[in-house]
């Protein structure tokens, strides 16, 4: 029988191939040919990218950035902010250790990538998913001049995408020395300053051909965060990311141990900062309203503004002359417009760039009746109408004045001058205290205004600025005053931006402005508000928190509206501050000198005193004439020696017997003196001061 052949590897049929595989084999075909195809699309969008970049000479010429021009009202110049251009230097020109520190800290692939670097772009991927947030984004040299020339600084992934073509574009047109010249002599330093010459002027007074090693490293390691590393915001945290660039450069070969250690970033000496005075408070409040009034972001602007110097300086002086050694002070003057002439956030701009006048939120005390008593009047109520000072609790709360003592029956007038919380109080409770909140809007203030009673005494926080609005509207008869502080912007010689005073909105009838005119006017001729006097008409009001932490005088004169607070950042009490003291005469200080050219104003409202105000000066005050002297809040003259309050023939100690029988004598209670024509004559002190309001249940 014959022998069956076996089945030869040839003539056996193949398998079938599964359909996994062929799937598998489809798809990476498919993915094959994207890849070819995007990969073609970038070329052809790196080089539509290339043939559309400007010439070498071009970039060179085109500064980034936009410079800002400040003028004062009398055209003087302010400030000159924005970018800074120091000399164009050459490759060739830039000293060695200032190109090889910046690549040994931002790209030290700089020689060998073609634009972008994977191995920077793997490692930002590999970070992002560790930490769960972008931390570094492998941006190579040539990446951050794409997006410092052409792009912003947005983190989306289009502009990215947008980024890498322009950087691969601009690795096909220029050599990598011309890119590391455009990029050091445009890059952003910090401080207004593009390009490292005009940093190396500014961090260390001379040009950037002589930088040391030591300096490079500072200035190369601005690149990163130029706001947290400038040296003249941070000296330390500049000399320590030195430290990190000199590190770097030995770890890329660029310099050895001995060079790095002889570098010593500590021992730099910086270029001390141009002086900044106190109007920068204003122009770091008026500039940022360029954005909401203009759309020009690139061409050079000059900017007028409404801020007067002499007023500044005035302002300036009166807050560092009378605010106490600890204290911080603030002051706004407002035109009758609402321009802004004199603006002071602070003692010292240099030490503090924090603005007071326009940031900080602080209780006003009794400088919020002004809304108290607008409501009243508003709803009927006249200066001249009696009210009963007597004790008052609203929903469990007590409020009490600060002579611990009742007055009975008094006039507003009298009422609004003494500052006495139980008729704020009771007049809170008649017109509702929602109704003196929404005052208190009207006429400008931007914070929450609480409703609790105790809100009369002032308990709600404000601005200085809104405050000072506030009783500038009082003073325009009723009429809004918006505060501003821009008048004109040019650009290439053109106006773009023209101011115009709007003077339509109506907060209150001018006859309810008057009557607090004339309210406002008393507290100045015999309350608390008498050391603001000028020698020319005011009305203004006192303001006192709780355990003296807050100081504040606002008022009006000839057209000018000023306002100034003073207390400490930390809300720590001041052992005598009060409205009527150091704030009052700061006031007067700066409006003597203000109103001084303008001519004198009488309000349409004469001031009316209370009956009290012609007794012989030896009543008016708690002890013998001492011919005009200032006196404490315990009403004891400045410069009289401190007599002992527990010795019974100390004024002091008699004061509030005396100021019993005084308010007595105000009220119809006593007897007034008969006079002699010698007696009536203005009284040459104040009462004591009565604006300290306590805290609710105190």
């Amino acid at each position: 029988m014959a022998r069956q052949r076996p089945a030869t590897r040839s003539s056996r049929s193949a398998p079938a191939r599964s359909p996994w595989r062929r799937r598998a084999m489809l798809a990476l075909k498919v993915l094959v040919g994207l890849a070819v195809l995007l990969f073609g699309a970038l070329l052809v969008a790196v080089y539509v990218a290339r043939s559309q970049l400007p010439s070498f000479e071009e970039l060179k010429s085109s500064p980034n950035g936009q410079m800002i021009r400040v003028h004062a009202a009398d055209g003087s110049l302010l400030v000159s902010l924005g970018p800074s251009y120091g000399e164009w230097l050459p490759y060739a020109d830039i000293p060695r250790v200032m190109r090889e520190a910046t690549v040994a800290v931002e790209d030290r692939r700089f020689r060998s990538h073609p634009g972008i670097d994977p191995i920077g772009i793997a490692r930002s991927v590999e970070v992002r998913f560790a930490r769960g947030r972008w931390v570094q984004g492998g941006s190579t040299i040539t990446q951050q001049l794409a997006r410092n020339v052409f792009l912003n600084n947005q983190k989306k992934f289009g502009r990215k995408f947008r980024e890498w073509i322009l950087a691969l574009a601009l690795e096909r047109k220029f050599t990598k020395a011309q890119i590391l010249e455009l990029y050091l002599n445009k890059v952003y330093y910090g401080g207004g300053a593009y390009g490292i010459d005009a940093a190396s002027r500014k961090f260390f007074g001379h040009g950037a051909e002589r930088l040391s090693l030591a300096e490079a490293a500072v200035i190369a390691g601005l690149v990163k965060a130029p706001s947290n590393y400038s040296p003249t915001a941070d000296a330390e945290a500049a000399r320590g990311r030195a430290g990190v660039v000199i590190r770097q450069m030995v770890r890329n070969g660029y310099i050895s141990q001995a060079e790095a250690a002889r570098a010593d970033p500590e021992s730099l000496k910086l270029a001390s900062p141009a002086r900044q005075n106190s109007a920068r408070y204003f122009t770091d409040w008026a500039l940022p309203l360029l954005d909401t009034l203009i759309d020009e972001t690139e061409a050079p602007l000059e900017v007028w503004t409404t801020i007067d110097p002499a007023m500044q300086r005035a302002a300036d002086l009166a807050i560092r002359a009378n605010a106490p050694p600890g204290v911080q002070g603030a002051l706004v003057s407002l035109d009758r417009d609402g321009a802004v002439r004199a603006m002071v956030g602070g003692k010292d701009y240099v030490s503090s760039i924090y603005n007071r006048a326009t940031q900080a939120v602080r209780q006003p005390g009794s400088a919020f009746k002004l809304f108290v008593y607008l409501a009243a009047l508003e709803a009927g109520h006249k200066p001249e109408d009696t009210v009963v000072d007597e004790p008052v609790t609203i929903d469990g709360w007590s409020p009490r004045n600060d002579s611990r003592r009742n007055s009975g029956p008094v006039s507003l007038r009298t009422a609004f001058a003494y500052s006495l919380n139980t008729v704020a109080a009771k007049l809170g409770q008649e017109v509702g205290f929602a109704t003196i909140a929404d005052m208190a809007r009207r006429f400008g203030i931007t914070t929450p205004v609480n409703t609790h009673p105790s809100m009369v005494l002032g308990t709600s926080e404000v601005r200085l600025l809104d405050m000072t609005r506030a009783f500038a509207s009082v003073a325009a008869k009723g009429v809004a005053v918006t505060p501003y502080g821009i008048t004109r912007v040019t650009a290439n010689g053109q106006t773009i931006y023209q101011h115009e005073v709007d003077r339509s909105h109506v907060l209150v009838a001018p006859y309810v402005a008057a009557e607090m005119t004339d309210l406002l006017q008393t507290a100045v001729n015999t309350g608390t508000g008498r050391q603001a006097q000028i020698g020319r008409p005011v009305a203004g009001k006192t303001g006192t928190t709780s355990s003296q932490k807050d100081g504040w005088f606002l008022g009006f004169s000839s057209g000018l509206t000023t306002g100034v607070w003073m207390g400490r950042d930390d809300a720590r009490p001041i052992s005598g501050l009060h409205g009527g003291t150091a704030p009052a005469r700061a006031f007067a200080a700066f409006m003597r000198s203000a109103t001084a050219a303008r001519p004198i104003e009488q309000f349409e409202t004469q001031v009316t005193l209370p009956e009290w105000q012609i007794e012989p000066d030896e009543e008016s005050y708690y002890s013998a004439p001492d011919q005009g002297a200032m006196v404490d809040e315990n009403g004891v003259p400045l410069d009289a020696p401190q007599r002992d309050p527990t010795r019974s023939d100390d004024p002091a100690a008699a004061a509030p017997q005396q100021l019993d029988e005084l308010i007595d004598r105000v009220t119809g209670r006593a007897p007034v003196p008969e006079q002699t024509p010698r007696d009536i004559r203005e009284p040459r002190n104040a009462p004591p001061e009565r604006d300290q309001e306590p805290l609710p249940n105190q």
